[in-house]
């Protein structure tokens, strides 16, 4: 079976999902560029997390490289600086 660079994409988000809903927060994909850059919009409380840049760095973009290589960077639209 051959999935799209998105349906490889939300599987790999799905592995995390549980642990971003288990705090209210959840994410979902704004855009895959051409160069291979994932941005992302955190959802919920993920949004005004003031750890947000953390899970996004260590959790959200490890699963991705992770499971995707292609991907070179994930970026989120909306994370908090902390």
């Amino acid at each position: 079976m051959n999935l799209t660079l998105v349906e490889k994409v939300e599987k790999a988000l799905n592995s995390i999902r549980p642990y971003l809903e288990a705090d209210g927060g959840n994410v979902k994909i704004v855009e895959i560029t051409d160069d291979m850059i994932l941005r992302l919009e955190l959802t919920g409380t993920c949004s005004s997390c003031p750890m947000s840049s953390m899970t996004l760095k260590a959790g959200v973009e490890e699963a991705i490289k992770r499971d995707i290589p292609e991907i070179v960077k994930v970026e989120a639209i909306n994370v908090a600086v902390a």
